[in-house]
């Protein structure tokens, strides 16, 4: 009997002759790709979380987000990431059903608090630049209600499963656990659809919404370049193109997977091979090593901290009371033309 034999639907993962999905050396392949993005995630994610802690001038309110980001995406890494370098490494699950039920909560509650923030991240944009309340500011406080609502919000939706609405399965090729997506009971449905709809499109929503907002003020914004005040509007334009930036590398990464899991409730009997569904599942995990690429990278006064921390001193000297106004989120409001 295969190890991961404990899963009502494991033998969906074994071959006409009872083979396994993959060969020895397919498994090892997937093992070393999600090492490679695991490994630089932790380290990266970890890097962000410690600097943000060490340096006042990077607690800003949306430095606070992309802190509770890094804080989500370490998890990801450090759960499902690790595991899935290991499972494959032996070529099975071999955590028993209760480790996929816990593999499973783990990385949708840290992966949905991710997404969640992501669209915290664009309300604050929006707010900022376009103003909808008028003078009111995005305060610390905000940033903190907001994130301890992405943590709430996914904790609720991933909770059910534990208590019999929904489960957590294998998925994939067998090497890793997920809401089971698979399952034709009704009950079981009915959690699915409910959970793609407030933890994938309902933020999705929010993110399109608000930076479709964001993206026609900054475009009315720009015309500010030539006269007083035009190195606010850029230093906005650079901060709202590093967030839309996130914005896209997370959709190409868990639109995939959304993508097939609905595919999957809606047409129950679509064939789709074990490699096949293992690809989306890789991607979305490979996404806990972009977000820290691109807000490190890209925002400078991130940079001036990380590089020299990574480096262990050998970079620049920071001078703390420092402040990169243009790449520094502030609450300064900014009108269009």
């Amino acid at each position: 009997m295969h190890p991961y034999a404990f899963s009502h639907n494991a033998s969906s993962y074994l071959g006409p002759h009872g083979e396994p999905p993959l060969s020895r050396t397919g498994f090892t392949i997937l093992s070393i790709i999600m090492a490679l993005f695991t490994g630089p995630a932790i380290v990266l994610n970890a890097t962000v979380i410690i600097v943000s802690l060490m340096h006042k001038q990077l607690r800003q309110p949306l430095n606070y987000a992309l802190m509770n980001m890094a804080v989500a995406d370490l998890g990801t890494a450090m759960t499902g990431g690790v595991l899935s370098v290991v499972n494959n490494a032996q070529g099975y699950f071999s955590l028993g059903r209760t480790g996929c039920v816990m593999e499973g909560f783990a990385v949708s509650l840290c992966g949905i608090t991710s997404l969640c923030t992501v669209a915290l991240i664009a309300l604050e944009r929006m707010f900022v630049v376009c103003r909808p309340l008028g003078q009111m500011t995005f305060q610390k406080k905000h940033a903190a209600a907001g994130i301890a609502l992405s943590w709430l919000w996914s904790l609720t939706w991933n909770l059910p499963p534990l208590f019999g609405w929904g489960r957590y399965e294998l998925e994939g090729v067998g090497t890793s656990c997920a809401p089971d997506w698979h399952n034709r009971d009704p009950h079981n449905v009915s959690y699915i659809l409910a959970y793609f709809g407030v933890c994938f499109a309902f933020p999705f929503a929010i993110i399109l919404a608000s930076y479709t907002k964001l993206m026609w003020t900054l475009h009315q914004v720009s015309k500010m370049a030539c006269v007083e005040g035009g190195a606010v509007a850029k230093g906005e334009m650079k901060v709202a193109f590093m967030v839309v930036l996130m914005v896209i590398t997370f959709l190409i990464s868990w639109m995939p997977y959304a993508s097939l899991a609905l595919l999957v409730v809606a047409n129950p009997d679509v064939n789709i091979p074990p490699l096949v569904g293992t690809v989306p599942v890789y991607l979305a995990k490979s996404s806990t090593v972009y977000n820290p690429i691109i807000y490190i990278y890209l925002n400078k006064q991130f940079r001036k901290y990380t590089l020299p921390f990574l480096l262990c001193g050998r970079g620049s000297t920071v001078d703390d009371e420092e402040s990169e106004n243009a790449t520094t989120v502030e609450t300064r409001q900014v009108s269009p033309a």
